[in-house]
């Protein structure tokens, strides 16, 4: 893969959530949402607050998908993220 981000855009993959909750229940894949957490592989030139490898979440619409090399990733604009997981 080869995408460089521009500006204040991050590409990122979204991380899959459990599928298991906590009593135990276990959650069919076509009833999850998709997840709103992603790891961010790429940043723009004007990211200053995110790094690669950072686990990042976002809002429920946000982003543009892309597909490349079979992958779906996320591309995010950092007013779309809504905060870092430490």
């Amino acid at each position: 893969m080869n995408f460089k981000p521009l500006g204040d855009r991050l590409l990122v993959e979204r991380v899959e959530e459990e599928n298991t909750t906590a009593s135990g229940i276990i959650i069919p894949n076509n009833a999850k949402e998709k997840p709103s957490k992603a790891k961010v592989l790429a940043i723009g030139e004007e990211v200053e607050t995110i790094h690669v490898n950072d686990i990042v979440v976002f809002g429920k619409y946000a982003g543009t998908e892309l597909s490349l090399d079979d992958k779906e990733y996320l591309v995010l604009e950092i007013s779309d993220v809504l905060g870092v997981i430490a």
